[in-house]
């Protein structure tokens, strides 16, 4: 279970948003929906550990119980998802999922994981392929199995279909459904996409930029 307590980040100052409170159940998915510039990113790398430094931040947030305010990313256990595939040109498409793989495993089974995931996610037989050369979609379902695979407690998507056509991304958005609920743990999206209400388990939150006169 994820939660966040009383959080509220802020620039020179200036908070992004109110503080808000927020509890997500394993296998569950909380969408926070807004407008673009509103701090969605800014929240999730926070959350996430890789926040701007120049960033101010108040709350708590906690994971299986315990509380992680205060941990270094590598110690958080929490995979995040771009709307960029953010791959690795000069390795191969199995290097690039490799990376999310704890380095106890080695040898055939590292290599039956990988590719038994590329199986799964229906990219049988690309192991060997340089990731520039695969289709957006593609190139988006590689930078999903990476970060599953690193067997995260928490899972971060930003904006993560929207970048796909219409039938990528129905393809993408069931295998990471399937993928959570078999995971069984807590994921936040955030987006300014409608379509994605329908992917929120709970009622999506609208979140607004901060108003001072009506935070």
């Amino acid at each position: 279970m994820f939660i966040a307590q009383n959080v509220q980040l802020s620039f020179s100052n200036t908070p992004l948003f109110a503080p808000f409170n927020l509890t997500i159940q394993k296998g569950e998915i909380c969408l926070l929906q807004s407008e673009s510039g509103t701090g969605k990113t800014s929240l999730l790398r926070w959350i996430a550990g890789i926040s701007d430094k120049q960033m101010h931040a108040e709350g708590k947030i906690f994971l299986n119980g315990t509380e992680i305010t205060e941990f270094p990313a590598e110690q958080r256990r929490i995979g995040i998802l771009f709307s960029e595939a953010l791959l690795f040109p000069h390795l191969t498409v199995a290097e690039n999922i490799g990376i999310g793989v704890a380095s106890s495993i080695s040898g055939k089974k590292r290599k039956d994981l990988i590719t038994n995931s590329l199986i799964k996610a229906g990219l049988a037989g690309i192991e060997k392929q340089d990731p520039l050369t695969l289709s957006t979609g593609q190139q988006a379902r590689i930078a999903l199995l990476r970060t599953l695979l690193s067997e995260p407690a928490l899972l971060l998507l930003d904006e993560p279909f929207s970048n796909l056509d219409k039938d990528i991304r129905k393809t993408l958005v069931s295998y990471v459904l399937t993928e959570i609920k078999r995971l069984n743990i807590p994921a936040l999206m955030v987006s300014h996409d409608p379509r994605d209400a329908i992917l929120s388990t709970n009622q999506p939150i609208t979140f607004s930029p901060f108003d001072a006169k009506n935070p």
